[in-house]
């Protein structure tokens, strides 16, 4: 079995190996929570490159061993590390068999709902904390207490977007108390007008609408991407039938599949605006109409696409 330390080292080495070669690139997800101090361990490591270093990058890792094992990409529904395809939000996926369990890797070139580029600030070889927060406003419950204790974070470091990640009622109350939210975050989060949050059941039901809707605005994302892999796995299965490729041969085979199938940009061809539209009406339906009054400002978090 591998160990988190192990891993750590690994995956860090393999970052900063990336940046010394002038690849923009940073550590996010579960390992960067771990190294912020919010979550004890992950299994798995999630990194941000620029995607126009895919091909630096992806050299990288076919030279890079791991217990004296090659990578490859992992699985057939893998898209390719491709600048083409990383530009609009697809997520390239990697291993090193080891056992029992597989090292893996996950490539973005655009971390999804970031507000900004996250190239843009970078907290040493890992995502600044206001990314990861963004990126941990998914469909898995267990995801927003990491948020919450990063916005607290960053509230404690001055840095007043940690208001946009508080989505425990508690802590929300906790910090209104000693200091307002400032009127800019409340044009993102109208849910802060309501501080110092007395009516509590109110909060909690308008901060559980915020879930259901960025959950379901996610839950749109993946179905969109999940819709064009079917038939490029099915590609991918077909053209890789019997054989043990190397990751180059591998990758040449992704590519060619990609072609075919995968569009560039399938987020914005789908409509970002109707993402979050339906998202939205979702929400309503379940939470009231009277909550999406509340919701944030979300067409701000797609940089990148």
């Amino acid at each position: 079995m591998v160990s988190y330390a192990e891993l750590e080292e690994f995956f860090t080495g393999l970052v900063a190996s990336a940046q010394s070669r002038g690849i923009p690139c940073a550590i996010t997800s579960g390992m960067a929570c771990v190294h912020f101090g919010v979550a004890a361990t992950t299994k798995d490591c999630y990194v941000l490159c620029g995607s126009d270093h895919s091909d630096a990058f992806r050299t990288l890792i076919a030279a890079t061993r791991f217990r004296g094992l090659k990578a490859n990409y992992r699985g057939k529904i893998s898209p390719p590390l491709d600048a083409r395809w990383m530009r609009g939000g697809w997520t390239a996926h990697f291993t090193w068999k080891t056992r029992p369990d597989e090292t893996c890797l996950d490539i973005l070139g655009v971390a999804p709902r970031a507000s900004l580029p996250w190239a843009n600030e970078l907290s040493g070889i890992y995502a600044h904390p206001n990314v990861v927060g963004e990126m941990k406003r998914t469909n898995r419950e267990k995801d927003w207490p990491f948020a919450t204790a990063l916005g607290g974070q960053m509230l404690e470091s001055g840095d007043a977007r940690g208001w946009l990640h508080l989505h425990d009622i508690e802590v929300l109350r906790r910090w209104a108390k000693a200091s307002p939210p400032p009127g800019d975050i409340l044009l993102v989060r109208p849910i802060l007008r309501l501080a110092p949050f007395k009516d509590t059941l109110q909060a909690k039901r308008l901060l559980l609408a915020e879930q259901v809707f960025w959950g379901g605005l996610d839950e749109i994302r993946i179905r969109i991407y999940l819709g064009h892999l079917r038939h490029y796995t099915s590609a991918v299965r077909s053209a890789l039938h019997g054989s043990a490729p190397t990751l180059r041969e591998s990758h040449e085979v992704r590519v060619a599949c990609a072609l075919q199938n995968l569009p560039f940009t399938p987020l914005r061809d789908y409509g970002l605006t109707r993402m979050i539209e339906e998202a939205m009406r979702n929400t309503g339906s379940i939470m009231g109409e009277d909550a999406v009054k509340f919701l944030p400002d979300s067409a701000r978090n797609f940089a990148g696409l």
